[in-house]
């Protein structure tokens, strides 16, 4: 584990991570919606600190990211942002506000830019978000795209199975990714697709791909940190790795809280006043 000291702290770029990817240095990503987690995650050394709509699952308990609003997302950008000093912050803009009218995709990113502090967006999509994308980069705010399985199309797809394993779903994601680059997108994160496809677009465009479920060729990873915590016990999918078991951890220490309370073994008379 790398932990950064203030002095040493330099805060990474767009810059830094075309470096990255130029000089095949891996990049690390992960989510995080709150200040105390934040804080951790950057003092670990992470790369990218990604505020996901998947707060919408992971902190609000829906069964989809649709439901979460760009009023909530900013919330949970701007405690972020308070707590990072050296990882780059990129949001999503939630469905809804970037989709079909690039003036109102505008405004989204830049309040998000502006309320919260982040540093980039991130949006799901190819060609049928071309418009929006251009319109958000022409204001100079940095946008990550999101191909592969776009959760915010759930219902447009009706499921979480594997993208592009079709030769023409294929062929399109990577004309969507070369399209992205074209407009000016600093990186693409390529979700739950084959693993040589993932590939083949890292080798095909020159800005950085992070993969999720997208195998190991692509130029960096980004896992949803309730999951790889095992926070989230119910949700297993093959390319998740379980770093710790937090839930049990949790569990235990709530399981002695409790008991101590009850048995009046707490606080005793060394945490009285």
């Amino acid at each position: 584990m790398s932990v950064h000291s203030s002095s040493s702290i330099k805060r990474v770029t767009t810059h830094i991570l075309q470096e990255m990817k130029d000089r095949g240095e891996k990049i690390s990503m992960l989510t995080a919606y709150d200040y105390s987690m934040a804080k951790i995650v950057d003092a670990a050394g992470i790369d990218i600190v990604l505020v996901g709509d998947s707060a919408s699952n992971v902190m609000a308990g829906h069964e989809t990211t649709l439901p979460i609003t760009l009023d909530q997302m900013i919330y949970h950008a701007s405690s972020v942002v308070r707590a990072v000093k050296r990882a780059f912050i990129v949001v999503d803009i939630p469905f809804g506000n970037y989709q079909g009218n690039s003036s109102e995709a505008l405004r989204s990113a830049i309040r998000i830019m502006k309320e919260s502090g982040a540093h980039a967006v991130k949006v799901e999509g190819g060609s049928e978000i071309k418009e929006s994308v251009s319109r958000i980069l022409s204001a100079g705010v940095p946008v990550m795209g999101h191909l592969g399985l776009t959760p915010q199309s759930i219902y447009k797809f009706g499921t979480y199975t594997v993208r592009a394993k079709e030769e023409a779903e294929a062929n399109k994601l990577l004309e969507d990714a070369k399209m992205l680059e074209a407009c000016g997108c600093f990186a693409i994160v390529l979700e739950k697709i084959p693993a040589a496809l993932a590939k083949q677009v890292a080798d095909s465009v020159s800005i950085p791909v992070i993969g999720i479920g997208a195998g190991g060729g692509v130029d960096g990873q980004v896992l949803v940190m309730h999951d790889m915590l095992g926070i989230t016990q119910e949700f297993k999918p093959r390319f998740l790795r379980r770093y710790a078991d937090l839930e049990g951890i949790m569990m235990e220490a709530f399981g002695n809280y409790i008991r101590d309370v009850k048995s009046m073994d707490f606080p005793n008379e060394s945490e009285s006043y």
